[in-house]
């Protein structure tokens, strides 16, 4: 049976900061073994049998970050649709957005498999012939959700209650001694967040439990922008019908009221992976319990976890800590806190902080730019330009820039002029004028910018022409 995958890219994953940042968030961020959630998410669900096509629902800033992922995979691909929102609205929206582009494309009967973006599932084969039951119950009406065999008493997620495959209850998330009876009882699984059904079936329970979200969610679509470009269908959500869209999960909306609900019990080695705690251990532990990712010493320490990108990191004497080292931000913590890492964020958040936001490394349409230092009046960036890509021809108003080529060929507009420059050229830009950056060349371009003003922000920035769209 044909099914379409439904990939929901979502939330900033706060309890991974400072990995995880608004920009840069969860699914993107790379585990120990050097992939990512959101592409071991799509590999999965392009290899399941007869997947054709991928819809991805993302926000709009992340959908050059997520095509360049989804690209690492290599080899044939389904062809690729992306529903950007331009803010989240929870999971309902998500669904509705997705069910209501896959009924008008390819038809009511459509069987679509929802998957979040930032789950891990070891044992593929399992999953595989679990989905393979949901879409048999799926095109026979039914909207199927997928039962984790509970590995503990786990008070971090919601519970499904079965008889067989018929749901008798959706259960919130319990404390510790109600979660041990659940574990107990052999019928109740963990809520995984993952669902099958037809688009048709799903319009349907909408429309008749969540007709708001269902209507908003028509007429962000009615209004939205689509386009093809690269083999793909980008249809940005309209953000003024979006923004009346209530804000809701699909187990509040639907899932909590219908009476065709079904659950496929699996157990596949899954994770939402949502904590630091859960990261330490896809990391193998030494004789002491340590684990460790980058560079490290540890000196009669225990039962720790480190994470270091850039520098070396030392520890002496402590136990069960999580230390996270990154160019802009340390994290210590007790692994007993792990969950807690989320009050940092909301904090850095709240004060409207940038390591809330971003990395020094920042991903663009066009390649990235690194922040190597920057003070008074000043900042010094590393960017480097992809080849055949770039940037938007644009202005600033209250700095100037100095290119200099470090490798790579660089078509430069400035003002007037445009100039070829190769490594060791350089060309400077007053402030005020147009210019534009592009790498014409088959290798990626690399140049240090250092700017100058009285105000360095990356808002500062007036576009005049641009080929992805963002003037």
């Amino acid at each position: 049976m044909r099914i379409y995958p439904v990939i929901i890219s979502g939330g900033a994953g706060s309890r991974l900061w400072p990995l995880s940042r608004d920009l840069h968030p969860k699914p993107f961020i790379r585990l120990p073994d050097g992939t990512s959630l959101i592409g071991r998410t799509y590999a999965r669900a392009a290899a399941l049998p007869g997947v054709e096509r991928i819809f991805t629902v993302t926000n709009r800033e992340l959908l050059f970050l997520t095509s360049d992922i989804y690209a690492e995979r290599g080899g044939p691909s389904p062809e690729n649709a992306f529903l950007l929102e331009p803010f989240g609205r929870d999971t309902a929206a998500a669904v509705a957005l997705a069910a209501n582009h896959a009924a008008e494309t390819l038809g009511a009967d459509a069987v679509l498999l929802v998957l979040p973006s930032d789950h891990l599932i070891r044992d593929e084969a399992a999953f595989a012939a679990a989905v393979e039951r949901a879409a048999e119950l799926a095109a026979d009406g039914r909207i199927v959700t997928f039962g984790i065999r509970p590995e503990r008493p786990e008070t971090g997620y919601g519970y499904i209650e079965a008889d067989g495959e018929e749901v008798r209850r959706f259960i919130e998330k319990p404390d510790k001694k109600r979660a041990a009876e659940y574990v107990a009882s052999g019928n109740t699984y963990w809520n995984s967040g993952m669902f099958c059904f037809s688009a048709g079936t799903m319009l349907k329970a909408m429309e008749t439990h969540c007709r708001d979200i269902l209507a908003g969610v028509r007429a962000a679509l009615q209004a939205a922008r689509r386009l093809e470009a690269d083999g793909r269908t980008v249809i940005e959500v309209d953000a003024k019908e979006f923004e009346a869209v209530p804000a809701i999960s699909i187990d509040y909306a639907v899932m909590e009221k219908v009476d065709n609900a079904a659950c496929v019990p699996v157990d596949c080695g899954w994770s939402d992976v949502g904590s630091w705690a859960a990261i330490s251990e896809l990391v193998e532990a030494d004789a002491s319990g340590n684990r460790l990712t980058g560079e490290a010493l540890i000196e009669a320490s225990r039962n720790c976890f480190v994470h270091s990108e850039d520098r070396l990191v030392g520890l002496v004497g402590v136990s069960d800590l999580l230390v996270v080292d990154t160019p802009d931000a340390l994290l210590v913590a007790h692994k007993d806190k792990a969950q807690e890492v989320k009050r940092l964020y909301n904090r850095l958040k709240e004060g409207k902080h940038d390591a809330a936001k971003l990395h020094r490394t920042a991903h663009r349409p066009w390649g990235t730019y690194t922040v190597l230092e920057e003070g008074d009046r000043f900042k010094i960036k590393r960017i480097v330009v992809k080849p055949g890509a770039t940037l938007s021809l644009q202005a600033h108003h209250h700095r100037s820039e100095h290119w200099v080529v470090v490798s790579g060929t660089a078509l430069v507009v400035n003002g007037d002029e445009e100039i070829l420059l190769t490594t060791n050229q350089s060309t400077y830009i007053p402030c005020g004028y147009k210019h534009r950056l592009a790498n014409p060349g088959i290798l990626p371009l690399v140049l240090i910018e250092v700017q100058s003003g009285d105000y360095l922000g990356e808002d500062d920035i007036v576009r005049f022409d641009d080929v992805y769209g963002r003037s």
